[in-house]
């Protein structure tokens, strides 16, 4: 009898372990997710100083971190709670089974499982959650096989990087940082119990929503490690009562969206898994620079509404530039800026703002939005009179000419004027800028020829213009952007250098690429210097003096196009370059109080005069270039080069100082 049993018993065995093995040979293909693990990761940037300024990721947030960077303690509340045994078993507990199934026969049904991480981990990734035998014999095969295959170290690295752990954080690193805002090697007791304790029900015990809950769960954890010995009565003291500081923070902790936009846009085409790479790039941005810059366009923008509201007051007021009748809020719906600051010797941007409210609106108008700079486009046809011959102490004539011309066989008139209609007459090149004439501009370019003042534009990389005099009040379009590239040939002493956010790209393996300013030789420092000592006197007496901040010494140009579309200020300091732009995203005209020197002048000076307040060991002065020498024209200071000399019979030069001072030229 015993023989048929031992039989029976033989085949069934027999039987049992030819079914495991063909269950395993089905789901063995399933261990290399395991082994060669590779979740999807978040990408990181930060700013120039090591700030975090966003996280982006595809569908799981996970920061993941190498078993080596876990703190021991972590390790140990890991294995207390959830499988102390882990270091002894391979795969499987054969006690926690028996006693899990005692269990589950009591109760007629699954109320306990016996589940290793090995385990769990396996159902994390490979396996679905749900209760069945199947599943969990499927489980305790794979478990088995893997301990063979991986170390004990790597599986628990693989554990703590996969498992949720509520509020959408994956990963123990990722919910360090997400629920408290440490790294693991920050944290206390109560913080890892916390961690540790949360895979079980993570959504349950998720610390912003059911903190009682989340505590009762941690000491459980601290109790565990009390009774197996693994910390001591002080240290159980110390934690058993401790409540922490649990932050409810958003995931991206986006600070600087706009910046975070571009950054991906440009990465993008190279870097096809820029959301789950767990790439670290560091940009140039300076988020202290970034604040500043949105306080000063929401700056200039508030003082527009406020002008506007103030002016609607008198009907008189509520008329267009035609002088139709207009509803309330006409001139400024729309209304937007932007504004983008970047270092004169690398073109490193510091900041960058593409709207007054990212939350209203996402376009980015630094990058996006082409506009008519307007006057602020003189400096490039001054520069390359300047570079012809001319000086700033040269005479200009500043009349009205009519210019006619023909479309479709229909002859037209354009009769160019200056801002209040006035003539001066005869002025010099620098009173010309220094004021913004329109009519001795447009007499310089007819001198000079629209020829060579349009290769002069094209030297500063300003290209697609429409090659007639129209171009000399800055008729043609640019972006913030391509126009901070263009006047960092001013503030960078005549070499011109890209504007660029990418500081250095590190991969998931740790390797780096580093990137470097892109630049371009335009013109001497001694011919910019000119230029740059005209367009100091525009911020110092001329349209700019809104720009204006005590203790440095800025350089600038305003811009304002027709019926006050477009408002501009383009200028820079000894080493930071900034342009500000204002105007309405539907092309229509603000009032005509808005202008490159009411509107966009003073965000310039804000951002400015908070950002000396943060930075006063910035150079304060400009430097002038051994080559460039001066003298006094009709008792005024001038300056001047070997290419562009002083005018010898239009005005009286000489050596001697108002105050009688002898100069040596």
């Amino acid at each position: 009898m015993m023989k048929y049993i031992f039989t029976f018993l033989l085949i069934i065995g027999i039987g049992i372990a030819g079914w495991l093995l063909n269950l395993y040979n089905e789901i063995r293909g399933d261990l290399d997710k395991v082994v060669n693990y590779n979740p999807p990761k978040t990408t990181q940037f930060f700013d120039r100083d090591g700030k975090l300024i966003a996280n982006i990721f595809k569908k799981e947030h996970r920061l993941y971190v190498k078993y080596e960077d876990i703190p021991a303690r972590v390790v140990e509340a890991l294995v207390a709670i959830e499988d102390t045994h882990f270091f002894e078993h391979h795969g499987i507990n054969p006690d926690a089974i028996s006693r899990a199934m005692i269990k589950n026969i009591k109760a007629m049904k699954y109320v306990e499982g016996a589940s290793t991480l090995t385990q769990q981990l396996i159902k994390s990734i490979v396996l679905t959650r749900e209760k069945k035998l199947i599943r969990k014999i499927k489980e305790a095969l794979l478990a088995v096989r893997l301990e063979t295959i991986l170390t004990k170290e790597q599986i628990l690295e693989r554990y703590l990087n996969q498992v949720y752990f509520g509020h959408s954080y994956y990963g123990i690193r990722t919910a360090a940082q997400g629920y408290f805002r440490k790294d693991l090697f920050e944290l206390n007791l109560k913080e890892i119990a916390i961690l540790v304790g949360l895979p079980k029900a993570p959504s349950f015990y998720d610390p912003t929503r059911n903190l009682k809950f989340t505590l009762t769960r941690a000491n459980q954890v601290i109790s565990r490690m009390h009774t197996l010995g693994w910390i001591n009565d002080e240290e159980y003291k110390d934690s058993i009562n401790y409540i922490p500081k649990v932050y409810n923070d958003t995931l991206t902790k986006n600070k600087a969206p706009y910046i975070v936009d571009y950054a991906i846009k440009i990465l993008h085409k190279d870097i096809k898994d820029i959301r789950s790479g767990g790439y670290k790039i560091n940009l140039t941005i300076d988020l202290d620079a970034q604040k500043i810059a949105r306080e000063a366009l929401k700056y200039g923008y508030d003082r527009i509404i406020q002008r506007d509201e103030k002016l609607q007051k008198n009907p008189k007021n509520n008329v267009d530039h035609d002088g139709n009748e207009v509803e309330e809020g006409y001139f400024v719906n729309s209304l937007n800026g932007a504004l983008i600051s970047i270092e004169n010797n690398t073109g490193k941007i510091l900041a960058m703002v593409g709207g007054v409210d990212y939350k209203e609106s996402s376009f980015n108008r630094v990058v996006q939005s082409r506009r008519q700079p307007g006057s602020s486009a003189k400096p490039f046809f001054y520069q390359t009179a300047l570079d012809l011959g001319y000086s700033p102490a040269s005479q200009l004539i500043d009349i009205g000419r009519t210019y006619n011309y023909e479309i479709d066989g229909e002859e037209k008139k354009w009769q160019p004027k200056n801002y209040g209609g006035k003539f001066k007459g005869i002025i010099t090149l620098r009173e010309s800028l220094v004021k913004s004439r329109n009519l001795a501009t447009i007499n310089l370019v007819t001198d000079v020829g629209i020829d060579e003042m349009y290769k002069g534009l094209e030297n500063f990389g300003i290209t697609g213009m429409p090659k007639d005099l129209s171009i000399t009040l800055g008729s043609f379009s640019i972006s913030p952007f391509d126009f901070s590239k263009a006047y960092s040939s001013f503030s960078n002493d005549g070499i011109q250098v890209t504007p660029y956010m990418i500081n250095s790209i590190t991969n998931s393996k740790g390797e780096t690429i580093n990137f470097e300013p892109e630049v371009k030789y335009v013109d001497s420092p001694e011919q910019i210097y000119l230029m740059k000592s005209i367009l100091e006197d525009v911020v110092l007496k001329g349209t700019g003096r809104r720009a204006k901040v005590k203790g440095i010494e800025l350089a600038g140009k305003t811009g304002t196009t027709n019926n006050n579309t477009d408002a501009w200020f383009c200028g820079f300091s000894p080493t930071i370059q900034t342009i500000v732009w204002f105007g309405k995203d539907d092309n229509t005209a603000m009032r005509r109080s808005e202008g490159g020197g009411t509107t966009a002048a003073p965000s310039f000076s804000y951002f400015y005069k908070k950002y000396l307040e943060i930075h006063p060991e910035i150079q304060r002065e400009f430097q002038m270039p051994d080559n460039v020498k001066s003298s006094y024209v009709n008792g005024h200071k001038e300056y001047y080069t070997q290419t562009s000399p002083l005018p010898k019979t239009q005005m009286p030069v000489t050596n001697e100082a108002p105050n009688g001072e002898i100069i040596e030229f």
